[in-house]
């Protein structure tokens, strides 16, 4: 991991009146990944993959640049990433990364394969706010394509699918999608 230069700011900050992330949570958390990512013992204040991708920050006023911070914490989840299938197959061999990455894998086929329209729930609210289903939809058949048709698409790609706004049952449930979203992000990060 690259370390700032003493006195300086990991990241470009976003105007004073302008908001960005907090400046100390996002030095907080990245002095506690560096310190695990410079470990010897990988087990010491373990932070997973999952932790660095469900990391949020307070809006801040001239705050750090959301983009910036976001585009490192992808890195950094990927590095993690690697490192937990580095271990998995060290301890228990390169079937049991194999049969935890195929679990997963038929699990998120399984609602994949689902028709088009059905993929996910409606909520239960007829005002509350849900993603456009052709928006979800279309993503679904490009990620179909690269569980079963090896069609290169990259990690970058889930991570940053944005969706048009919906209203109750004309769109998904949003937690629902996010939800699955970050099983197929933990998918192919383990994968790559």
């Amino acid at each position: 991991m690259d370390e700032a230069r003493p006195g300086s700011s990991p990241f470009a900050r976003v105007g004073r009146r302008e908001f960005g992330y907090n400046t100390r949570q996002v030095d907080r958390f990245l002095t506690k990944a560096r310190g695990y990512y410079n470990a010897e013992d990988p087990d010491s204040e373990a932070i997973s993959s999952n932790e660095v991708r469900a990391m949020a920050f307070d809006p801040a006023k001239g705050g750090y640049e959301p983009q910036a911070v976001d585009a490192a914490l992808d890195r950094l989840e990927d590095v993690f990433a690697q490192r937990e299938r580095d271990l998995l197959i060290s301890t228990k061999g390169e079937d049991a990364w194999l049969r935890q990455i195929g679990r997963t894998a038929a699990v998120l086929r399984r609602r994949l394969h689902r028709p088009a329209g059905e993929r996910f729930r409606r909520p239960a609210k007829e005002k509350s706010s849900s993603y456009a289903i052709e928006d979800v939809d279309r993503l679904c058949d490009e990620l179909l394509q690269y569980l079963e048709d090896d069609v290169p698409m990259s990690v970058d790609v889930v991570r940053r699918a944005v969706f048009r706004e919906a209203r109750g049952a004309d769109g998904y449930e949003e937690n629902q999608v996010d939800v699955f979203l970050d099983r197929v992000v933990e998918l192919m990060a383990g994968i790559d």
